[in-house]
């Protein structure tokens, strides 16, 4: 493995995820104001709906299937699933999900790009974020194809390893990405700069949406009549 590899998939996570947390709080911490989704909704409707729903349905399955196909140890899963009855799990549920979430973001980035009024509203964040996300999903349908070519699990595998070697500090992660192909690597990178930009864009407000499920937790608010 050459340095270019060991900078971009060893050192490269690390650098991603401490500005995707420390980033996130100190934006939170010192610009609440921007705390927020920006919709658009006032502007137009038009395709928002059917876009955002399309959207935010496929990509949440996606990040889910994500973190727990990735994170979870071959050793759980193996007395109930097979690698390969699991890769082609993930091939038709991600493949689906990945459809829908092109297609809604391909709604929104169009709706966003040629409405005059939304197009003026627009920072370089939103549309670059959008352009991020949807060539990422580009890329995550790409690697189907690719993945039914090897339909034994292995790549699979191999690409979960060097995730949990990454979180969990281990050495040998990159030497586990020799033979993968530049589309598995690049959805890789792509994925790890979505992470890198999290804080500087409207994506910060998914932090917010997953704080919203403590609410079903928290104790019943007591209101006494007066007396």
């Amino acid at each position: 493995m050459s340095y270019s590899q060991y900078l971009l998939f060893g050192l490269y996570p690390y650098i991603a995820l401490s500005i995707f947390l420390l980033g996130s709080l100190i934006r939170f911490d010192r610009e609440q104001y921007t705390w927020k989704s920006d919709s658009s909704q006032l502007l137009k409707r038009g395709q928002l709906r059917l876009g955002s729903n399309l959207f935010h349905i496929g990509v949440l399955f996606l990040f889910f299937g994500h973190f727990f196909g990735m994170l979870t140890p071959h050793a759980v899963y193996e007395p109930f699933i097979s690698t390969s009855a699991k890769q082609l799990l993930a091939m038709v549920s991600g493949g689906i999900a990945g459809l829908l979430a092109f297609i809604g973001l391909t709604l929104l980035l169009h709706r966003r790009l040629t409405e005059p009024r939304i197009r003026a509203t627009s920072k370089f964040s939103d549309i670059f974020i959008l352009l991020l996300l949807w060539l990422q999903l580009l890329l995550g349908l790409a690697t189907i194809p690719l993945s039914a070519q090897h339909l034994d699990g292995s790549m699979m595998v191999r690409l979960a390893e060097w995730a949990q070697r990454i979180v969990t500090f281990r050495g040998g992660a990159v030497e586990l990405l020799d033979g993968a192909g530049w589309i598995f690597k690049t959805h890789l990178f792509l994925g790890m700069t979505i992470f890198l930009v999290f804080p500087f864009t409207r994506l910060v407000h998914v932090w917010s949406g997953f704080a919203a499920t403590t609410y079903a937790a928290r104790a019943w608010q007591l209101v006494r009549p007066r007396s």
